[in-house]
């Protein structure tokens, strides 16, 4: 599992808009990991979530790569 947890979710659904891969859904107003194993770690629902209410598992996570533009 590469998230590992989702705590303090406001509803907005921004992680689940961003995940290409669809781990996240939604269960009423709150953000649940339904696929962990499908995750590709690409940290897009942890940069989107405005509430910083995704943690990443640290022994699978790699550093944030981007672009020089």
């Amino acid at each position: 599992m590469t998230i590992k947890s989702i705590s303090g979710c406001i509803g907005c659904e921004e992680c689940v808009k961003s995940c290409p891969c669809d781990v996240i859904r939604m269960d009423g107003n709150k953000a649940y990991i339904a696929h962990a194993a499908d995750c590709q770690i690409c940290h897009l629902c942890r940069m989107y979530c405005p509430v910083d209410a995704i943690e990443m598992a640290p022994e699978k996570s790699i550093p944030v790569i981007l672009p020089w533009g």
